[in-house]
């Protein structure tokens, strides 16, 4: 498994740093947002984000994981089903999704407005 460069760079100990680390990038939002409205399944998540590559989904599945942001949990069925979903501290971070898709929503309607 590759080591992410940046999940323990944080020279000035900053908490949006800390934060950043953990979900910032073009993808984690993303997946956070669509877990939480029941898009948990590695195939939903691949069609709610066409642009994303396979490989990208893997590792920014598993790199949430790892921050105990996602649970992984596996059905023992034929064929396996795997979900997705928000730990509590992945639900701690919901406050701050919602506001960014507040913040975007306002934004789009003012430059569809121009």
């Amino acid at each position: 498994m590759l080591m992410r460069k940046n999940k323990d760079f944080n020279p000035n100990n900053c908490p949006v740093t800390y934060c950043l680390n953990r979900i910032g990038g073009k993808w984690k939002p993303v997946l956070i947002h669509l877990i939480r409205k029941g898009c948990n399944r590695f195939s939903m998540l691949q069609k709610a984000i066409p642009d994303i590559s396979k490989q990208m989904l893997v590792n920014q599945l598993r790199e949430l994981e790892d921050d105990n942001i996602l649970q992984r949990i596996v059905f023992a069925e034929i064929p396996p089903r795997v979900e997705y979903e928000l730990t509590e501290l992945g639900l701690s971070l919901l406050p701050v999704i919602e506001v960014m898709e507040q913040w975007g929503s306002s934004q789009m309607e003012l430059s569809c407005e121009s």
